[in-house]
């Protein structure tokens, strides 16, 4: 079995996205990447004020967050997630070093993505939360 048929197995169980990304082609093609893999985004947001109120309602296991939602940082939802202890992922094309110092260990994909890298980076941060609770 390949690595990404393995992903798609393992990601077949459930696992609810939350996408907080503010291009809405990104985003688009983001849920149509997931889904061909088994994940299911149960909301998107545009902008740090709809992203926290989904964090507050939505059912979801991972979230995946894009670094710069338009002119804001996303790190106000980080820290939401953070607290809650829900997983995520940030998603950006500036590296590591731009992460805010208090996530500075959190996983992170590279844009542009690679599906291998983002599939991977969803389901291991899910199940390192779900073997933490």
């Amino acid at each position: 079995m390949g690595a990404m048929e393995q992903w798609r197995g393992e990601a077949a169980f459930g696992r609810r996205v939350l996408v907080v990304e503010d291009e809405p082609l990104i985003a688009l093609a983001l849920e149509e990447t997931l889904a061909e893999h088994g994940f299911h985004v149960v909301a998107s947001a545009q902008t740090v004020a709809v992203a926290l109120r989904h964090v507050a309602s939505a059912q979801f296991d991972v979230a995946l967050l894009d670094l710069a939602i338009g002119a804001e940082s996303v790190e106000p939802v980080a820290d939401r997630l953070a607290a809650m202890g829900l997983p995520f992922v940030f998603a950006t094309g500036y590296g590591r070093s731009a992460l805010p110092p208090a996530h500075a260990a959190r996983p992170i994909v590279a844009k542009p993505f690679r599906t291998e890298a983002l599939i991977a980076a969803l389901v291991a941060a899910a199940r390192h939360a779900a073997q933490s609770a």
